[in-house]
């Protein structure tokens, strides 16, 4: 039950970053946060209590108290949206492209991810980055955020190898293809529909979603 609400959770919200992940990006964001918050708030209690994701009651309550945190900071401070979603969906990138080349060191993969992460959050806050970075990165990590989702749906993965998720998709090729079909897609459907407001930087619409 657990592995499907999460698998649910992860298909809605990568399906919404990746279709509309400027459009909406305030509240996105927010989610986006949350998401992370939970993350980290289930690996932290499986590491300190050295059990299974979401085995217990502790791990559920970290879990939702660190969302609600995250989500909340997300919302309220530009930087701190800004940072922990592109060091998150870079993260996501990173490991993807790694995979697709070759690479299997865990630990290359991690610090690849959060350099390009950290590189394009620095750049986010510091310049006017234009929109249009926010929805290309959005869609191709929204895209792999939904297949794992799937994945895990289909009982294809499971939670204690959510970490692996890249290197069962290269198993199965496939699922590169649906994942690159709904990137492209999800950066056309974005595109077309943010052409109606004009794109403008990641800092002016973050603004004014909050209006």
């Amino acid at each position: 039950m657990t592995d499907m609400i999460v698998g649910a959770l992860a298909l809605i919200l990568g399906l919404l970053l990746c279709f509309r992940g400027s459009s909406a990006m305030r509240g996105l964001l927010a989610l986006w946060g949350a998401a992370i918050g939970f993350g980290l708030g289930v690996v932290l209690v499986a590491a300190v209590a050295d059990e299974g994701y979401l085995a217990t009651g502790a791990a559920w309550f970290a879990a939702i108290v660190l969302a609600v945190v995250f989500g909340a900071l997300a919302y309220a401070f530009y930087a701190v949206a800004v940072v922990l979603a592109f060091v998150s969906m870079g993260y996501v990138l990173g490991q993807t492209i790694a995979v697709a080349f070759g690479v299997s060191q865990v630990w290359l993969l991690i610090v690849l991810g959060v350099l390009g992460g950290l590189v394009l959050g620095v750049l986010a806050i510091l310049t006017n980055l234009p929109e249009l970075v926010l929805i290309v990165i959005s869609a191709l990590a929204g895209a792999a955020v939904a297949v794992a989702g799937a994945l895990i749906l289909l009982d294809t993965l499971d939670l204690d190898g959510l970490t692996q998720t890249q290197f069962r998709i290269a198993d199965q090729p496939l699922w590169y293809v649906v994942q690159l079909v709904l990137a492209v897609l999800g950066i056309v459907v974005q595109i077309r529909y943010d052409r109606r407001r004009k794109l403008s930087t990641v800092r002016t619409s973050w603004a004014a979603a909050g209006r």
